[in-house]
This record gives C-alpha cells, sequence and structure tokens, in this order.
C-alpha cells in the first residue's frame, strides 16, 4: 500500500476549503467585473457552503456503498470541470451555478475522505489520520486563501479559479496514483444519521456550532471591503492578511484545544467567546477612528483569528458531551453545521453591508458568537435537568415498595 494516500487525500480537503473561502479574496474584483454588489458577489461563498452542507449528509448516505476510488474520480472531475468553466464565466448567473456544481462535487468526495482515513489508517491510528486529513481544511486558510488572493490581484479574479481547476486536476491525479481500493462502508440510513436532531440539547449544540462559525465567516468573507474602506487594503496586502491570520488560527485551534481538556470545554468556551467579543468591540471603535495604518491594525487581526479558531474545538468537546453515545452521528452532523454557518454568514453580512456599510459587520459577528454562548449554556441545562430526571427515575424504579 502505498504510503503517500493520507498527503493525497489532506491535499483534497486543502482544495475544497481553498475553493470555497477564495473568494473572499477576489470578492471587490467579482462584483466589480460581473457589474453586481459587493454582497451579491459574497453570496458565491454562501451558495457553495449552503450546497455543501445540504448534499454532504445525504451524499455520505447514498455513496456509501460505491467503490471509493471511482467516486473519487468522477467527482474530483466534476469539480475540475466547474472551476475551468467558471474561469470562463461571463455572467453573475453563470459563476453561481458552477459554484454549486463545485460544491456538490465537493460533498460527495469529502465524507468519503473522512471514511478511508479512517478505515486505511494503521490500528490504533484513526483519529490521528483522521485529524490529519480535517487539518487541510485549516491549513487553506494558510497557503491557499492567500496564494488564491494574490494570484487573483496580480491576473485577475478568473485565475483564481482557474488556480482552482488546477488544484482539483492535481488531486484527482493525487488520489488515482496513490489511494488503494478501500472497502466501501455500510450504508446508514439517513433516518438513523439525523437521530440526534431529535434531542433538544443536541440540537441547541449544533445550533451553537452554526452560530460560531456564523459569526466568524461573518467577517471573513468580506474582509476585503472591510479592511479597504478601514485602512486602504488592497489585494496584494489581503493576501499577507490572510497567510498571517491563517498562522494565528492554526495556533489558536491548538490553544482551544489544549484549553477544553485542561479548564474544561464550558471555560474554554467562555474564554473564546469573550476575546472574540472584545476584539469585535476594539474593531467597531476602530472604524470611528478610520482611517487607520494596516500595521497598527494587525494585532487585532491576529488576536481575532486566534480567538476564532480557539471556539470551535471546545464547542466540539461540549456536543460530544450532550449527544452521548449519539456521538459519531453527531459529528456527521458537525460538518454540515459548519458549512450552515459559512452560507449563513456570507448570507447575513451581505445584508448588513447593505444597510449599515462594513463597519456594521464587528457587531453582527460579536452577536452571533453570544448567541452561540448562550445556546451552549441552555444546552447544557438542559442536558442536566434530563440526566437528573433519569436519575430520579431510576431510584424510583428500584426503590422498595412499602407494604
Amino acid at each position: 500500500m502505498s504510503r503517500a494516500w493520507p498527503a493525497a487525500l489532506v491535499f483534497t480537503t486543502f482544495t475544497f476549503a481553498t475553493d470555497d473561502y477564495v473568494v473572499a479574496g477576489v470578492l471587490p474584483e467579482i462584483a466589480a467585473a460581473l457589474r453586481v454588489s459587493e454582497a451579491a458577489a459574497g453570496q458565491l461563498v454562501t451558495a457553495f457552503s449552503l450546497a455543501f452542507a445540504l448534499a454532504a449528509p445525504v451524499a455520505s448516505v447514498v455513496t456509501a456503498t460505491w467503490p471509493r476510488r471511482r467516486l473519487m474520480f468522477w467527482a474530483l472531475l466534476v469539480f475540475t470541470g466547474a472551476n475551468g468553466v467558471a474561469a470562463l464565466a461571463t455572467s453573475y448567473a453563470a459563476l453561481m451555478g458552477l459554484r454549486v456544481l463545485a460544491a456538490l462535487a465537493a460533498a460527495a468526495v469529502v465524507p468519503a475522505a473522512y471514511a478511508i482515513a479512517t478505515s486505511l489508517a494503521p490500528e490504533g491510528r484513526q483519529g490521528r489520520y483522521l485529524a490529519l486529513v480535517m487539518g487541510g481544511l485549516t491549513g487553506s486558510l494558510v497557503l491557499g486563501v492567500p496564494i488564491g488572493t494574490w494570484v487573483g490581484g496580480a491576473y485577475g479574479w478568473q485565475a483564481t479559479f482557474a488556480l482552482g481547476a488546477l488544484m482539483g486536476l492535481i488531486s484527482l491525479v493525487a488520489v488515482m496514483a496513490t489511494l488503494p481500493d478501500a472497502p466501501a462502508q455500510p450504508a446508514m440510513p439517513i433516518r438513523a444519521r439525523l437521530a440526534p436532531l431529535g434531542r433538544a440539547p443536541v440540537l441547541a449544540g449544533l445550533f451553537g456550532v452554526t452560530a460560531i462559525v456564523l459569526g466568524s465567516m461573518m467577517l471573513m468573507t468580506y474582509l476585503a471591503p472591510f479592511l479597504r474602506d478601514l485602512a486602504g487594503t488592497g489585494p496584494a496586502e489581503l493576501g499577507a492578511v490572510f497567510a498571517v491570520a491563517g498562522v494565528a488560527g492554526l495556533a489558536g485551534g491548538q490553544l482551544g484545544g489544549r484549553a477544553a481538556d485542561r479548564w474544561g470545554a464550558d471555560r474554554a468556551l467562555l474564554a473564546g467567546v469573550t476575546a472574540f467579543t472584545v476584539v469585535m468591540a476594539a474593531f467597531v471603535a476602530c472604524w470611528l477612528l478610520r482611517p487607520l495604518p494596516l500595521l497598527g491594525l494587525l494585532p487585532l487581526l491576529l488576536v481575532w483569528a486566534v480567538a476564532s479558531w480557539w471556539i470551535p474545538p471546545p464547542a466540539q468537546a461540549r456536543l460530544l458531551a450532550l449527544a452521548g453515545e449519539a456521538g459519531p452521528q453527531a459529528l456527521a452532523l458537525n460538518s454540515s453545521a459548519v458549512y450552515v454557518g459559512v452560507s449563513a454568514g456570507g448570507a447575513l453580512g451581505g445584508l448588513l453591508i447593505e444597510g449599515y456599510g462594513p463597519g456594521a459587520l464587528p457587531v453582527g459577528a460579536a452577536v452571533a458568537e453570544l448567541v452561540a454562548l448562550l445556546s451552549f449554556w441552555w444546552a447544557s441545562r438542559q442536558s442536566q435537568a434530563a440526566g437528573s430526571a433519569a436519575s430520579e427515575r431510576t431510584r424510583s424504579g428500584s426503590a422498595p415498595v412499602a407494604t
């Protein structure tokens, strides 16, 4: 068995995440070229993320018994073709449709990639391999988005989608060259996969995850117009900001995970949301004092990135605790909740820009994170109440009956 297959899967998830988020880096250029508002251009991120969120759970069930290599081949071929044609698109409607097509292809591959990683990993190292493949999503912010933003700034926004097509082709070749025949997974009925949604605490936890990502992506999707109006930032500087913020985000994710282990998920979550809210308040103050030099804003941008990626690990740990034995199903739904948050962040951020301008984005982002915190608090209370009621019923049922 080739030992290069994990790298091929990492690059594949890296490619998909880059293709989703990179639109944020060239958003003003797309809006100008297609003669739509920046808020409308931001919906290209929304469409990709929402299509992925809705299709991924269904795709993981429908394609569970399909041969893995064949599935990966055709889905990556469609993804590559969609991006290649997107580079030639001359209308907003056509580009939107191609974004949805690329997202559907990605939704078919990502659940399969996670399943392959766990089935082919050495015994006792499944979690490590799964985290490695998931790392492609985070790594896209460090390398993929900055590179795509720079390419778009240097050669036009069409070159960014051409780069996506090239990355898709490389992923296709790498997967076909290295991936062995992995066993297909047993099909899980969609009813069983969605069963955790019947539990109020789990549903509230998933809503909290959605709100967390929504708050973070509300600003990230429209970071280009926000920093342009705040500090006069252009595409070249924006690519550097994405790269630096990506490195800070990787550190934030590690710190958030360690904090969840040492402090507990609830305290770590509270710390992350508090830091995020403070940074958003600082951004509001900066907006009132604009224009400001980008270099002076860099510390705030770094703290924002750290806080944004600090929050998800304790949130997922809390979600697992809320789900109990339904943890695997809850985590499967978690990926959909993440992409719903990405799409909702783009949609609501666009409404804020249209109605109030980019300066309203930090306010909306802070409100979303506070709503997430309240959602997890309510879920914990509900879970504790349910546990206490179950314990009481057990004691009542086992108590001797008086005669």
